[in-house]
């Protein structure tokens, strides 16, 4: 089944969002956030979680609906790890949430320049799944390197456990975080579990997300990139597209409306 995120819902998602923020992340980080979450609204709002269909949540607000579901996942982990006995005094609730909104916070792009572009291949699109193009204008650095720099771009605190846990949020995935996490003496292991929990919330938020949007057409044997091409997002486009419009933002720049308009066109 595909997944297309309503108006609604991408609204919604937002509002959880910051409610995150306003709850769990103490000042004066929560003002630093929220200020520059608010600056770049309207691309968060809209951003995919990956460019591709086939990783997961390549859709206009992926990104958000992504980063609620590991926070609420981090949440819920959180509490099986201590009912089974880990130390979960190591770290605080504030560093597990800050972690978990934070992690994927590079994908936004370098501060100046966003880092998904909407693709204008359509045959990359219809072929391959590539919703989006990456920006060449950005430097390269890894996700977890960008989500870092940002932080310290903007002036927010980050303690030696969010570090940790936003640089290895891949996992073993990531051999560059093999070092932090394949280590075989005691005292160059991580001191707590947070980012254990945190690697397992991203990882099973993506393996939804999959399971959402390709899972059942596997299963039963279907084709899922030929089949869910662009006109797939044609379904009642102009009226959800001007609905999206009105609700998300009272002020839409160009850049909503072109984002917008290459899934409900």
């Amino acid at each position: 089944m595909k997944t297309i995120l309503t108006p609604e819902q991408i609204k919604q998602n937002w509002e959880i969002y910051i409610t995150y923020i306003d709850k769990y992340i103490s000042s004066p980080r929560k003002e630093k956030l929220i200020n520059f979450f608010n600056q770049h609204q309207e691309e968060l709002i809209l951003m995919p979680a990956s460019n591709k269909r086939s990783y997961h949540n390549a859709i206009p607000g992926g990104y958000i609906d992504h980063i609620n579901r590991v926070i609420e996942a981090s949440l819920k982990l959180h509490t099986v790890w201590d009912n089974m006995g880990a130390h979960t005094d190591t770290y605080t609730i504030e560093e597990l949430v800050f972690s978990a909104l934070n992690h994927d916070l590079g994908k936004i792009g370098d501060g100046d320049n966003y880092s998904y572009l909407p693709s204008q291949d359509n045959w990359r699109k219809e072929n391959l799944g590539e919703m989006y193009s990456f920006n060449s204008k950005i430097q390269y650095m890894s996700v977890p390197d960008r989500s870092l720099f940002l932080l310290h771009k903007i002036g927010v605190e980050i303690s030696h456990n969010e570090w940790i846990a936003i640089k290895t949020h891949d996992g073993l995935y990531d051999p560059g975080n093999e070092a932090y996490l394949k280590s075989f003496m005691p005292e160059t292991k991580p001191r707590t579990s947070l980012p254990y929990i945190i690697h397992q919330a991203d990882l099973m938020a993506a393996r939804i997300e999959f399971e959402r949007e390709y899972l059942d057409d596997l299963n039963k044997g279907e084709s899922t990139i030929k089949k869910k091409n662009t006109n797939n997002y044609n379904q009642n486009s102009p009226s959800v597209k001007a609905k999206a419009i009105k609700q998300i933002s009272a002020n839409s720049s160009s850049n909503l409306t072109d984002i917008m308009s290459n899934f409900f066109d």
